[in-house]
């Protein structure tokens, strides 16, 4: 497994692979590896010849007084557990290496912004888009890999795909999750014992909106405020948002009509979890 640090290496390293007439696929990732990346590795390694990740926290898509300093990193075991799944190439860059002193240029996707974590998160999804687009750039993979937890930005990384003309497919996997439901997230290691448990809620009120809807519940309101109530029973949760919304624009819906996006936000303490579910035409 070969560790590269520099963006000019990479660069190379990857355009060496693409004219030896080998395919790429790339799993962006920020590091703090858990099952959920693995799944997408695991797909990479079958469906490329060469297997790239890149571990990467994004600064820029971090607000002021968000928990980019305490983000958790352990870059010595995400290369244990990279090296279990067969991984070819991994892409370790410094910040200031990505953005290096003076950088100006930042790439923004309109409208799909706007709401969910863009409401709550200004200048969030400006960050991630840039930094997709430098690392797609880079690599120049032939597929690149997400998971549907990061639903939002799985939308936002397609929009610019296909707005910006990149000549690659980005495959969006299921989420991953633990027994009790709750989606695996770096960020969940941060939670103590009590917020982890009531966590669970998440998942549980976004099934409880499917099977309202598979039974016939059409008025949005009377779904998101059952949701909300059973958030809210939950002593330590602080919601950011309860959304049922259009599964392509992301625009909330009043009334259930055809392939809905069930979604939430919730800080549990200090740690801001984030789930979702699509929900197929009623």
């Amino acid at each position: 497994m070969e560790i590269i640090h520099e963006p000019s290496v990479i660069q190379r390293r990857c355009e060496s692979i693409r004219c030896g007439g080998a395919t790429i696929g790339l799993v962006p990732t920020m590091g703090c590896l858990h099952e959920g990346h693995l799944s997408l590795m695991r797909r990479a390694r079958v469906e490329n010849d060469v297997l790239v990740v890149s571990i990467f926290v994004n600064p820029t898509q971090f607000g002021q007084g968000e928990d980019f300093d305490s983000y958790p990193r352990d870059l010595q075991g995400d290369l244990v557990r990279l090296e279990g799944v067969g991984a070819d190439v991994v892409f370790a860059p410094r910040a200031e290496s990505i953005y290096p002193k003076r950088y100006g240029t930042f790439v923004e996707v309109a409208e799909i912004t706007e709401w969910l974590c863009g409401a709550s998160r200004p200048g969030h999804f400006r960050g991630v888009a840039t930094v997709v687009a430098k690392l797609f750039n880079l690599m120049k993979p032939h597929r690149a890999y997400f998971g549907q937890k990061d639903y939002q930005q799985t939308v936002v990384v397609r929009r610019l795909v296909a707005d910006l003309n990149f000549d690659l497919t980005i495959a969006v996997l299921p989420t991953v999750r633990e027994p009790d439901g709750l989606a695996m997230s770096s960020r969940n290691a941060r939670l103590t014992p009590d917020e982890r448990r009531m966590a669970a809620v998440l998942y549980r009120s976004l099934r409880h909106s499917e099977e309202r809807i598979k039974g016939g519940e059409r008025q949005a309101t009377i779904i998101l405020d059952e949701m909300r109530a059973m958030i809210e029973a939950q002593p330590l949760a602080q919601i950011d948002y309860v959304a049922l919304c259009d599964s392509e624009t992301l625009k909330a819906v009043d009334r259930i009509e055809g392939p809905t996006l069930a979604a939430v936000a919730v800080k549990f303490g200090a740690t801001r979890l984030i789930d979702n579910i699509l929900i197929p035409t009623p």
